[in-house]
């Protein structure tokens, strides 16, 4: 039940991702960034390199890039030592979780929420499950969501399935996402771009974010 060790690998680039069945397009003014599980926990199962590191720096540019766009990041952080009863099937999988320890709860340093980022309290693989993200989003004026985060094919596919079923146009960042093997990672960018959403580079990623107003809105 414990989490796997993970052997190095290269996140997918840009040529790589497949083409998407939906026809959206980020927008500046309609998008929230989140920050998925970029925990101490979760995270410590890596190497040190691939595909953490770069991972980790492609999700350092997009929230610098999100803050500067005045676009809202959200992250999503799991407390430890849950109780059973709550963690639910989640223990049947992963056993007890997490201690309530820094060590453990702390997200990355380099990746640290700043005054005005949302933290939700992760509760089930997907950031809309028992959290008030999607009101919080829409209280803002946002309906698309770029996920970024780990691991791919669980959490972060998780929550772009349950936007696509709230009517929010889901952006994963396949270059800012990490997993527990390329296989995996490629199986969930596949499936996100066939059934729910738009697999992105984090290139791309940032080049929306960059975008002037006028081009947000054309």
């Amino acid at each position: 039940m414990a989490l796997p060790a993970i052997a190095p690998y290269a996140p997918p680039t840009q040529a790589e991702l497949p083409k998407a069945r939906g026809p959206w397009q980020p927008r500046r003014d309609r998008l929230a960034l989140l920050v998925h599980d970029m925990q101490r926990y979760f995270c410590r199962i890596y190497p040190q390199d691939a595909p953490l590191a770069p991972v980790v720096g492609n999700i350092a540019r997009l929230i610098h890039a999100a803050r500067a766009a005045g676009v809202p990041v959200f992250y999503t952080a799991q407390k430890g030592d849950q109780f059973r009863p709550d963690r639910g099937l989640q223990a049947d999988l992963w056993g007890p979780g997490m201690q309530a320890v820094p060590e453990h709860e702390q997200i990355l340093p380099e990746l640290a929420p700043a005054s005005g980022d949302i933290v939700l309290v992760k509760h089930r693989y997907s950031a809309f499950q028992r959290s008030n993200l999607e009101h919080l989003m829409r209280a803002r004026g946002r309906d698309q969501l770029m996920i970024c985060g780990i691991y791919a094919h669980i959490g972060c596919l998780a929550t772009a399935a349950e936007a696509f079923q709230r009517d929010i146009e889901a952006f994963a960042v396949a270059d800012a996402q990490a997993d527990f093997s390329r296989e995996k990672h490629d199986l969930a960018m596949e499936w996100i771009a066939a059934t729910c959403g738009v697999p992105l580079s984090s290139r791309q990623a940032l080049d929306a974010l960059a975008a002037s107003k006028a081009q947000s809105c054309a």
